[in-house]
């Protein structure tokens, strides 16, 4: 059993004001075969966390640690936390002109398990994965992400997520812009990764539209920097009914906690 754990993180960014926190103290421990769903109102800090996890060098670590089964992930550069074995599916993925699909993947499935798959096999575990979400295999020889529609990039990032199998997914709202076919086609793909019973996985969502499809095993309210409720999946309907107002209020500067987080 894998375990990422994430303690008394702060992060801030750099303004022309100078340095702004955006992260206040996250706690977050998320094992191998769990579903954890982050969600919360815009500007909460929730891509903040999964970027900071990532590497993005906008975000800096003020304090706190990130650990994957004990080694330090913010000791390691992007490209080796992935070959550690973590995946981040980004709200908005970014274009690669003149680097097709099929050879993005092939390099960082080289990278992640110091090989070259060959040839003739990977083009078929490509189309293959390409078919299971409802995409033209055409793409493959297209660059990375252009001229992609939002629900094609989103199936592609499903495609990643397939072929690379990282030991631990974040995903930072992959349901933005779905219509509801390529919401269905999306979480089944999601389904297939976590279904494998070893795997760990981090859902962001402001919604529980995804969570019909996707079913978490904790949810955490993400309010102001740091988690400000937890509990299980009803707190999603509990969320869905009430909205996240009560927690802007002044007198929830404090943490409810209608769960413990998993020990």
């Amino acid at each position: 059993m894998s375990t990422l754990e994430i303690r008394d993180l702060h992060v801030c960014v750099d303004t022309e004001a100078g340095a702004k926190e955006i992260l206040s103290g996250v706690d977050l421990t998320i094992r191998s075969g769990e579903t954890h769903a982050i969600m919360g109102p815009n500007g909460s800090g929730k891509s903040t966390l999964a970027y900071s996890i990532a590497g993005h060098p906008k975000y800096r670590i003020t304090s706190g640690t990130v650990t994957l089964d004990g080694r330090d992930l913010l000791a390691m550069t992007i490209d080796e936390r992935a070959r550690a074995g973590l995946f981040l599916a980004m709200q908005y993925p970014v274009e690669v002109p003149g680097v097709s699909v099929s050879n993005f993947l092939r390099t960082a499935k080289t990278a992640i398990d110091g090989q070259a798959p060959k040839l003739r096999t990977w083009v078929k575990d490509v189309n293959a994965a390409m078919k299971r979400v409802s995409m033209d295999t055409d793409f493959a020889q297209r660059s990375v992400n252009e001229g992609f529609s939002g629900g094609e990039k989103k199936r592609h990032e499903i495609v990643q997520l397939e072929l690379l199998n990282p030991r631990f997914a974040i995903l930072d709202e992959t349901d933005s812009g779905l219509d509801i076919d390529a919401l269905r086609v999306v979480s089944d793909g999601v389904n297939r990764f976590s279904g494998q019973g070893d795997r760990g996985l981090l859902l962001i969502t402001h919604y529980t539209r995804i969570l019909r499809y996707i079913k978490p095993d904790y949810v955490h309210v993400f309010v102001a920097g740091r988690i400000a409720e937890q509990g299980g999946p009803d707190l999603a309907d509990q969320l869905e009914a009430e909205g996240y107002d009560k927690y802007s209020r002044p007198a929830a500067g404090q943490i409810v906690g209608v769960g413990a987080e998993p020990a």
